[in-house]
């Protein structure tokens, strides 16, 4: 997760609780003090609009798979903060009961008067429930990019292996020629010797014919 948007999360989630301490005191107050409670109020609101807009902004700029987790996150914090704002116009109204037919009449949920106790409790578990699938996710990220780094090792143990191989294969057919030719140069010698033996041997049988016939002459 983006360390940015936890920054404007955490952020956001104190001045959410503070909003709502401030609105239950200010339901207690009159006159001057239950003005300025209410106007502290709705500065943190604003404050929180803005808060929840950049956490939209980060949270669309980042991977597809972790945007639809935050993007979730972000609904219920803007539910969350509507709830506040209808709270704080009960609060501040003069007429309690024409405000809340309003509401009912807007909204057509009786709940989104108050923000309960139990609506923000399911609202705690689901944050924390999506911060447990984000946790999950960054760890299927993290192990797929530890695959991907021992795969890319791997691809390049190969393509080393295949290199030595080629070069082996090169090395031998290089010996398979220097055989071959040392083979042609064998036989060439081969049959030259044969050759000459038998121009030897055909000498060797003149000379003997020769010298038989001197001293046949010689002794006739």
């Amino acid at each position: 997760m983006s360390e940015v948007f936890e920054a404007y999360e955490r952020r956001y989630c104190e001045i959410s609780a503070s909003l709502s301490k401030k609105c239950t005191a200010a339901s207690a107050l009159d006159g001057e003090q239950k003005k300025q409670k209410i106007n502290e109020v709705k500065a943190g609101i604003e404050e929180a609009e803005s808060l929840i807009r950049k956490m939209d902004l980060e949270a669309r700029s980042l991977q597809p798979n972790v945007k639809a987790v935050l993007l979730a996150k972000l609904r219920e914090y803007k539910s969350d903060l509507n709830n506040l704002k209808n709270e704080v116009k009960r609060v501040s109204s003069a007429n309690p009961s024409q405000v809340a037919r309003d509401e009912l009449l807007e909204s057509g949920m009786a709940d989104a008067l108050t923000v309960s106790a139990d609506q923000r409790a399911r609202l705690m578990q689901s944050t924390e429930r999506l911060n447990k699938s984000s946790d999950r996710i960054r760890e299927g990220r993290k192990t797929m990019l530890e695959t991907e780094e021992l795969g890319v090792s791997i691809l390049q143990d190969l393509h080393l292996q295949r290199q030595s191989l080629l070069h082996a294969h090169n090395t031998l057919h290089g010996v398979d020629e220097n055989i071959g030719r040392s083979k042609r140069i064998l036989t060439s010698m081969s049959r030259r010797m044969s050759r000459n033996k038998w121009i030897i041997a055909g000498v060797t049988v003149v000379l003997v014919i020769a010298i038989i016939l001197i001293l046949y002459f010689k002794l006739r």
